[in-house]
């Protein structure tokens, strides 16, 4: 093909200094390729927030120069946000078949399906988008059909390596195919842009199959009902599930909307072929207890999941208590762990018996660890690296273990735009960056009006108080105060503050009483002065005007 220009940018937007919220952005000539544009979640740093995305901004504003999403496998770290930021992007998307069926029912629940056009690209295989010649590289990991991407342009190669492992059972899939990534390493690899997740772990991240034969195990020895968590999207783990239930003699149901969701697109794309269809809620009534078990959403301690629900004991259909087992077959993602120690004492309070990683061989990662981390070096054998996905001690033990391998590191952060080519690698600007926040069926800034006062009234609570005033701005009666987080509805202290409300308003200026204006923001300073004398907080304050 013929390149465009000889000039060549990466610029992540999210994803490089947290984990989550992927979205990065390659330039030449021009032109931009975005890769991957997904969620993350607020934990115990934003506790206002449950979702949350990379602000597109400032490549929304370039949108005419941008000539594709490119999407290298379908969690929702790196897929989840395509659907509420499509509209800014409008541009034409990439996807394996696993991938863009996924991203098919997003797209669907958002009213997009027709508009966002999907391109279907198969595993392995190769495409063009303007100046970028492109490939997929088949890899291991813990969702079905997760692929590096090379980018070939004229200033040179890139590969981008997504979400990876080195498994040699991966059971659902093909194993990282590391003659495509020997002969990339042949042909000369100018940047390996590379996942960090698991950069500080020693070893190797262990075999899937490896889990299927422990889980067997676990799980034939077990009595009464047994419900397993994991990841939804991790099919190969939910298809380990189903058979050792087999093994045991046991039936499976699905519990969770998006357990639901992953095991339509992964029966629509050939996957699950020897697994019969999995029983619904309803069907599990019907069920001895010693031949049931669930497949649950909620591992990360999600507090609408149906785990979290169960262990409150506020499920509409399931139930668990004395003599039930509930096996985490995940990890405790940074940041979920009081969320998840949550569920697991409600969980015991109930007597039911739990088992962790900890305890049993129940999980592995689908990222590499450090040994596997080298070999791809050894591969690839890229002149510069430049760690992504992952929080700032990843991306510098990443970095460390480049410089082992005789690699020059990069170490980025969101909105850092570093030029590859010409010449030596260097950030030589700074994008806009930011987050929204996932409000409903709105996005909001997180760092914005809405969130900040959503935050403040969090920690500090909210007072609101009501009062009619006459054409000269007495007081007509006392106000009326709902102060809820503050103070309970008959809490005779409410009089009070409004009492001193009163007297504040009445002992203003006449020219501030007779302004509307004027008048409410000095009634909201004087409730927020007699709130804070009282609480030692400053509440969020609102006040209600009448002229009477």
């Amino acid at each position: 093909m013929n390149f465009i220009g000889d000039d060549l940018a990466f610029l992540p937007l999210g994803g490089t200094g947290e984990i989550g919220m992927n979205l990065n952005l390659y330039r030449t000539g021009g032109q931009y390729l975005a890769i991957d544009c997904g969620i993350g979640f607020g934990g115990s740093e934003h506790p206002e927030v449950e979702i949350m995305m990379p602000d597109p901004a400032y490549i929304a504003e370039r949108r005419d120069r941008l000539l594709a999403l490119v999407i290298t496998h379908a969690h929702e770290d790196h897929i989840g946000a395509v659907a509420w930021l499509w509209r800014q992007l409008r541009c034409p998307i990439v996807a394996t078949p696993f991938a863009a069926t996924v991203l098919r029912r997003k797209l669907g629940e958002v009213g997009l399906q027709t508009e966002a056009k999907i391109t279907v690209v198969q595993p392995g295989g190769a495409f063009t988008v303007g100046p970028f010649a492109l490939q997929y590289i088949r890899m291991a990991h813990s969702i079905p059909e997760s692929q590096a991407l090379v980018i070939r342009t004229k200033a040179g190669i890139v590969l981008h390596t997504g979400d990876w492992k080195i498994d040699a059972e991966p059971l659902l899939g093909p194993r990282t195919d590391e003659a495509a990534l020997q002969a990339l390493g042949d042909e000369g690899v100018l940047a390996m842009v590379c996942d960090s997740t698991n950069a500080m772990v020693e070893g190797d991240s262990g075999s899937e199959g490896d889990v299927r034969r422990s889980l067997s195990d676990l799980i034939r020895g077990l009595r009464g009902r047994v419900a397993v968590t994991c990841f939804a999207s991790n099919v190969a783990r939910f298809e380990s599930i189903a058979l050792a239930a087999r093994d045991a003699g046991r039936s499976v149901a699905l519990v969770g909307r998006s357990l639901r969701n992953m095991d339509a697109a992964a029966r629509e794309c050939g996957y699950l072929k020897g697994i019969p269809p999995f029983l619904s809620e309803d069907d599990t009534q019907d069920i001895h207890d010693d031949h049931l078990l669930m497949i649950c959403t909620g591992s990360q301690g999600e507090p609408r999941s149906a785990l979290a629900r169960i262990a409150a004991d506020q499920h509409p259909r399931i139930s668990l208590g004395e003599g039930d087992t509930v096996i985490f077959s995940s990890r405790m993602i940074p940041g979920n762990e009081r969320a998840i120690g949550t569920v697991q004492d409600n969980l015991v309070r109930r007597g039911v018996k739990l088992i962790t990683d900890k305890d049993h061989l129940t999980h592995v990662s689908g990222h590499p660890a450090r040994d596997e981390l080298k070999r791809l070096y050894r591969l690839v054998r890229p002149k510069y690296a430049v760690p992504v996905h992952g929080e700032w001690r990843h991306l510098t033990a990443h970095a460390a273990l480049a410089q082992e391998m005789q690699v020059k590191p990069y170490l980025l952060e969101d909105g850092d735009v570093l030029s590859l080519a010409p010449g030596v690698p260097e950030v030589i600007d700074s994008a806009q960056v930011g987050k929204l926040v996932l409000d409903g069926a709105r996005l909001v800034p997180l760092q914005g009006g809405v969130m900040a006062a959503r935050r403040r009234i969090l920690f500090n609570g909210v007072a609101i108080a009501s009062l009619a005033v006459d054409q000269e701005g007495r007081v007509r009666g006392q106000a009326k105060i709902s102060a809820p987080g503050l103070y309970d509805t008959e809490d005779a202290e409410l009089a009070v503050v409004a009492g001193e409300l009163g007297k504040a308003i009445n002992e203003l200026a006449a020219n501030v009483r007779r302004d509307d204006a004027l008048l409410t923001e000095a009634a909201k300073s004087a409730l927020r002065r007699s709130l804070g004398r009282r609480m030692q907080k400053r509440p969020m304050v609102d006040v209600h005007l009448i002229r009477v």
